[in-house]
Parts: C-alpha cells; sequence; structure tokens
C-alpha cells in the first residue's frame, strides 16, 4: 500500500514574492507511468503525472521544472489561474525540449513532452511550460480569435519569466525586437480575426499584446498596464471551462485599467492589416540593438515605461 508523504517549504522568485509549496509524493511505485505526484501551490493544486522513460535529470528534476513554472505564472497573475490542473510530462528519446499543449475540458491539464537525456540547465531556461500554464488563465475563446490566445501566453511567457529574473532584460528586448515584426501583416492580410498564419496568430498575437501594454500605461501615466488586465480577466473568468467572447474579455481588461485601450486596439486590428511602426516604439522604449548587441537609454521618452513592464508589480509604486 503506499503512502502518502507530506511536507511544505516557501519558493521565493522575483521581487522577493513567497509562495508556499506543499508536496505529497507516495513512496513506492509513484513517479513513471505510476500514481501523479501532487503539488500544492498557494491555493492551487498540481497533479504530476509522468510517462515513459525516466529522464537523466530525475523525477525531482522534472517536478522543480513544473513547480519553477507554476511559480513564475503564480506570480504575474498573483495566483495560479485555476485551482487545480493535471501536468502530464512524457519523456521522448531526444535531448531537448518538447511541444506542449493545453486543455480546458473534462478539468484543465497541460500534456508536454520532455527529452529524456534533457539537461537540468535546459529545463531552467525553457519557455514552454510557462507559456502552457499561462494559457489557463483565459477563458476559452471563438477560433477565429486564436491569435489572442497564442499572443497572450507568447507575451506573458516572456514577460512574467523576466520578472522572475528567469530571464534577463536584455534578451527578452532583444527577442521581441527580432520576432515582433513576424506577426506584422503581410500582402493580402485581413486582420488578425480573419488572417491564421503561424506568424499572425503568435507573434501577431504577442504584438497586440506589447501595443496594449505600452498604451495603456501612457494613457494611465504608468499606474496601470496590461498585467493588470489580465489579473482581472484570469480572476474573473474561471479559466478555459468557460467560454467568453472577445468582447467580454476585452471589456474585463478595460475596466480593470479604467481606459478602453484592449477595445480600441482589436477594432483596429481584428480585420485591417494595421502596421505599427515599430521602429520608433523600439527607439521610445530605448531598446537599442548594434551588431547583435542589446542595450538601454534610460532617457528615451517610454525608457519608464519598458522598465515597468518587467517588474514585479510590487515594485511599479517605487519606480
Amino acid at each position: 500500500m503506499n503512502r502518502a508523504m507530506w511536507y511544505g517549504l516557501w519558493l521565493v522568485i522575483g521581487g522577493g514574492v513567497l509562495f508556499p509549496l506543499i508536496f505529497a509524493s507516495a513512496t513506492g511505485s509513484a513517479g513513471i507511468n505510476g500514481p501523479a505526484d501532487v503539488v500544492r501551490l498557494g491555493q492551487s493544486t498540481l497533479r504530476i503525472q509522468s510517462r515513459g522513460a525516466a529522464p537523466d535529470v530525475g523525477l525531482l528534476g522534472v517536478h522543480n521544472w513544473v513547480l519553477r513554472s507554476a511559480s513564475i505564472v503564480s506570480a504575474y497573475f498573483g495566483e495560479f489561474p485555476v485551482q487545480a490542473a493535471t501536468i502530464r510530462v512524457s519523456t521522448t528519446d531526444s535531448s531537448s525540449m518538447g511541444s506542449g499543449r493545453t486543455y480546458g475540458y473534462p478539468q484543465p491539464r497541460i500534456e508536454v513532452n520532455v527529452g529524456q537525456h534533457v539537461s537540468l540547465q535546459s529545463l531552467n531556461d525553457d519557455w514552454v511550460l510557462v507559456h502552457e500554464m499561462s494559457h489557463l488563465s483565459l477563458p476559452a475563446i471563438d477560433e477565429s480569435h486564436t491569435w489572442f490566445a497564442e499572443g497572450v501566453a507568447v507575451y506573458v511567457e516572456g514577460v512574467a519569466r523576466a520578472q522572475a529574473g528567469n530571464i534577463s532584460e536584455t534578451r527578452l528586448w532583444g527577442e521581441y525586437a527580432t520576432s515582433m515584426p513576424k506577426g506584422l501583416p503581410q500582402l493580402n492580410d485581413e486582420g488578425l480575426d480573419r488572417t491564421h498564419t503561424w506568424a499572425r496568430t503568435y507573434w501577431g498575437g504577442a504584438l497586440y499584446c506589447l501595443l496594449a501594454d505600452v498604451k495603456i500605461r501612457e494613457t494611465t501615466s504608468n499606474r496601470r498596464g496590461l498585467q493588470d488586465a489580465l489579473r482581472a480577466i484570469a480572476r474573473a473568468g474561471g479559466g478555459m471551462s468557460e467560454e467568453w467572447s472577445i468582447e467580454h474579455i476585452l471589456n474585463v481588461g478595460d475596466a480593470a485599467t479604467a481606459t478602453s485601450v484592449m477595445t480600441d486596439l482589436y477594432l483596429k486590428m481584428k480585420d485591417q492589416p494595421d502596421v505599427p511602426d515599430l521602429d520608433a516604439l523600439w527607439i521610445d522604449l530605448g531598446i537599442q540593438i548594434n551588431h547583435g548587441i542589446v542595450s538601454f537609454d534610460d532617457a528615451a521618452r517610454l525608457a519608464a515605461i519598458r522598465r515597468a513592464i518587467t517588474r514585479t508589480p510590487a515594485d511599479h509604486a517605487t519606480r
């Protein structure tokens, strides 16, 4: 008979945020292809199921990766987006990270592949699970708005990791400056709701999020940002088990920031090829890239906004 052994600790991540962790590990057959291990993060419960060959990093390495990712997402949203979720980790015959997918029905779950020979460093640098966990924050939406769900996950993954110290600000903004242009409209584009290419879905959605974040902060004198809007949506939405219209989601977000930025930007980008001037945006934010080296101009017009985006909310008042 398996006995569950419970113990607790506090996990500290960016901004000095503390998250209580409680593990329930079954002895004996728990682990690979065995019963799920249970982790409590704040008020949420995560069930970790492992399938396939034992990874070189061991189950502890896998569990630490899951907890790190969940804690980063919890810090961004103020709490983990759902009360309970299952994380199914399948090992593959490789040494790299694999893909992941998130489901809302019948219960929230994430299925993710990990190479059997993946290194601890690769797990620590991983963005896939943070991306997938971010999906849990949004209600389900119509397929024509998949760009919003994927865009939020792409954008939150980067910003949340930077806030937690899991990725440097220079690396984050370097990746954004390099990758955001992929989301710009191309020939015959009909707007985000009608153009479903990979680039427009993922990076077009992320570009919407970046533009919304900057505009919200400009409008509110940097007192509010997209993070406030997404936290409000996560609190009100109940995760992917509920289905909302895009208009309702944006209205909740706008109410949280006392602006109409998210709705206004959506109306501008949803069915027409809006082309923002990204070169001007990087200059305003104080992001400079010379021969692949990223540096910051803290005298730039929107430099304070750039800094605020990658600070934890608790630090915003002291910017």
